[in-house]
């Protein structure tokens, strides 16, 4: 869409008296029909996340995490952020072909001093579905560096159905769990050796997965325990072997070793009472953390 088409769709806002008599108030931006791109830049199991280019202007970015429940953020990164507070009023304006469509306001978003705009997830899907059917959302604003000009920067649908069933197509690969949520994990073990129960074996496999897409991780410390079966030297050793099998899975899933520090306890900082079946079983784990820069 070009951006004097931008003039006319914003009549709901501003009468055409009003355009006419202070055109040079309004700043435009939005690529045209050539320039118009969607790209999908991130396309992991980590994170999706789809970019449009406003010439002039910067960057309109959806983006969707791995994580236990389904998100999706928009950011309007700005080449010049606001220098005060203020309100954005977001627009989804009609194609010139759909003739009798009307401008439908979407929402209002907050400008803070020095930050990119963004949206909540209902809001974001909802550009998004706008998008879709071949509207633009549209920003605009008071400026902040002129007492005189209004700013308008809008969304181009050219060129995004085809990114849009991409990054669909990535979000519905998205792990469901985050750095957050294994972060700090731990495992426990059967009774008399090195051999996590079921539910850990599926714990330290997601670990695993999720490893093989994250770099930045680093570090990794393993602190191995025991219960108080068995005599202390033997019970140390076990909790230093326990922590040495989960350290050589993780190298073999591809964790550069000095990433991953062990340390084993032995029977010492249980955290249940020792003369109970289930205070014993709470007590043989291993205790993982995960750091980033």
């Amino acid at each position: 869409m070009r951006a004097i088409t931008l003039i006319f769709s914003i009549s709901a806002v501003l009468t055409a008296g009003q355009l006419a008599a202070t055109p040079s108030q309004w700043r435009q931006y939005s690529a045209t029909i050539e320039q118009s791109r969607w790209q999908l830049s991130s396309n992991t199991p980590l994170q999706c996340q789809l970019e449009h280019e406003i010439p002039n202007f910067g960057k309109a970015v959806f983006r969707s995490a791995a994580g236990k429940s389904l998100n999706m953020d928009f950011e309007l990164q700005m080449l010049r952020r606001p220098d005060s507070y203020g309100l954005a009023e977001v627009l989804s304006v009609p194609p010139q072909w759909r003739a009798g469509e009307k401008t439908k306001t979407l929402a209002s978003m907050r400008l803070l001093k020095q930050f990119n705009g963004d949206l909540p997830k209902k809001t974001a899907w909802t550009l998004l579905t706008e998008l879709e059917q071949g509207f633009s959302p549209t920003f605009y604003y008071s400026d902040w560096y002129s007492p005189y000009d209004k700013v308008v920067a809008a969304l181009n649908p050219v060129q995004f159905p085809t990114q849009y069933q991409a990054f669909s197509h990535c979000i519905a690969g998205l792990l469901p769990y985050s750095f957050e949520d294994i972060a700090f994990t731990v495992l426990s073990y059967e009774s008399g050796g090195d051999q996590l129960t079921r539910e850990s074996r599926r714990r330290l496999s997601q670990i695993a997965e999720y490893l093989k897409y994250d770099q930045e991780i680093e570090s990794i410390d393993l602190q191995g325990y025991t219960d108080s079966l068995g005599g202390r030297w033997m019970n140390e050793q076990l909790s230093v072997q326990r922590a040495q099998k989960i350290k050589d899975f993780l190298v073999a899933a591809g964790v550069a070793p000095d990433k991953v520090q062990i340390e084993g306890f032995g029977e010492r900082r249980h955290v249940a009472p020792n003369d109970s079946a289930l205070g014993r079983a709470v007590n043989r784990r291993l205790v993982l953390q995960m750091a980033k820069p």
